[in-house]
């Protein structure tokens, strides 16, 4: 069984960062595309930055030069590092990823972290 479990958000006021980490684990063989998702309270959830196997990378306008994604293979972690983060960035962040098991491709979620900017 695979699991992902989610760390790292928290209270914080305008301006500042955050970093958030997302380690799998379980019978992994391997992990191809990695993401963080949002949804915040009465909004549907969207994609906030996406990296494939390869490290390359893609994110929503909103978060473009503020946020960067990353992964530690090595570690089976994908982070992702909030800078001038925003009251507009508040939300239940999700780690998604698609990974190679045993029982071949799967879509696996986290079950989130709350990210709150207030000041």
């Amino acid at each position: 069984q695979v699991q992902l479990v989610e760390s790292g958000g928290g209270l914080v006021q305008p301006g500042e960062s955050l970093r958030l980490s997302c380690v799998a684990s379980g019978s992994i063989v391997s992990i191809h595309t990695g993401g963080w998702y949002r949804q915040a309270p009465g909004k549907q959830r969207e994609l906030v930055a996406r990296i494939t196997s390869g490290g390359s990378t893609n994110y929503t306008d909103s978060v473009k030069g503020r946020f960067t994604i990353s992964r530690d293979n090595a570690k089976n972690t994908v982070y992702l590092q909030m800078d001038s983060l925003k009251p507009e960035d508040t939300a239940v962040y999700y780690c998604n990823a698609y990974i190679l098991d045993l029982r071949g491709i799967r879509d696996y979620w986290g079950q989130g972290t709350q990210v709150t900017v207030s000041s």
